[in-house]
C-alpha cells in the first residue's frame, strides 16, 4: 500500500454529493492515463470518504446508490478514471513534454512541406511551436489537439497532410524475408509473380518516405523497385 505522507486526494461528484479517496499521485495518474493497468497499490485508505480530511466516510447504502456497487476497488478505479486526480507542478510539466513530443513526431511524420515535398524536421516543427505560442493540454490526447496546432503553425510554416503510394517489387530471393517488413505498413495491393517477386503498393503518411526508403534498401541491398503511384 502506498505511503500517507506522500498521498493526494481524489474526488468525484455524484448527484450532488462528493465522493473522495486517498490514492498515490504518480500510480493513480498513470492508471488514469492508461499507462498501469491495474489497480495494485493505489489506494492508501481502503474506505470511500465524504471529507478525508475528516475521517468521515460514506456508508453502504450511499455508495450503492451512486455507483450500484458497494465494492470500493470498483467505486475507487471510477474514481480516479472519471473524477478529479491532483497532479503535482512536475507530473504536468512531464506530462506536457511528453505531449508536445508526440505532437511533433505526428506533424513531423504525417505530413509535409507543400514546396519541397519534403517532411519538416521535428526541429522546424518545434520552433514554430514556439514561436506560435502553442498551449498543449496535458490530458489531451496528441490526436485530439493536432487541427487547432496545425491552424496555429500554418501561417509559420506550410504544412500539408497527404499519403504516399508506393509500387514496391522485390526479387524472389528475398521477397519472403521483405513481406515481413512491408507488412507493418497498410498494403492495398499484392501479387507474387510467376518468377516468385513480390509486389505490393502501400499507403504511407508522405512525411515517412525516406524513412521507408531507407528501410527496404536496407533490408533488400538496394534491390528493391520503388516507384510512387500519385505520380505521372
Amino acid at each position: 500500500m502506498a505511503s500517507l505522507d506522500r498521498s493526494v486526494t481524489a474526488h468525484i461528484d455524484v448527484r450532488g454529493e462528493r465522493f473522495e479517496i486517498i490514492v498515490d499521485p504518480n500510480l493513480a495518474l498513470d492508471f488514469k492515463l492508461g499507462k498501469k493497468t491495474d489497480f495494485n497499490n493505489i489506494l492508501v485508505v481502503e474506505e470511500i470518504f465524504k471529507d478525508a480530511n475528516k475521517g468521515e466516510r460514506h456508508k453502504g447504502e450511499s455508495l450503492k446508490k451512486a455507483f450500484g456497487t458497494e465494492d470500493i476497488f470498483e467505486i475507487a478505479k471510477k474514481i480516479v478514471l472519471d473524477g478529479e486526480v491532483p497532479i503535482t507542478t512536475e507530473q504536468r510539466r512531464q506530462m506536457t513534454e511528453e505531449k508536445r513530443k508526440k505532437i511533433i513526431t505526428i506533424i513531423s511524420r504525417e505530413s509535409i512541406d507543400p514546396r519541397t515535398h519534403a517532411p519538416h524536421p521535428p526541429q522546424r516543427i518545434e520552433r514554430a511551436m514556439e514561436e506560435a505560442r502553442v498551449k498543449i493540454d496535458p490530458f489531451k490526447s496528441a490526436t485530439e489537439q493536432l487541427d487547432e496546432i496545425v491552424s496555429a503553425l500554418r501561417p509559420i510554416i506550410p504544412l500539408k497532410f497527404e499519403k504516399a503510394r508506393l509500387a514496391v517489387r522485390v526479387p524472389a530471393d528475398i521477397a519472403q524475408k521483405s513481406y515481413g517488413m512491408l507488412k507493418e505498413y497498410h498494403i492495398q495491393q499484392e501479387e507474387w509473380a510467376n518468377d516468385g517477386s513480390l509486389i505490393v503498393v502501400i499507403e504511407i503518411p508522405a512525411g515517412t518516405q525516406p524513412e521507408f526508403f531507407d528501410r527496404i534498401n536496407h533490408l533488400t541491398a538496394g534491390r528493391a523497385q520503388i516507384k510512387d503511384v500519385n505520380r505521372k
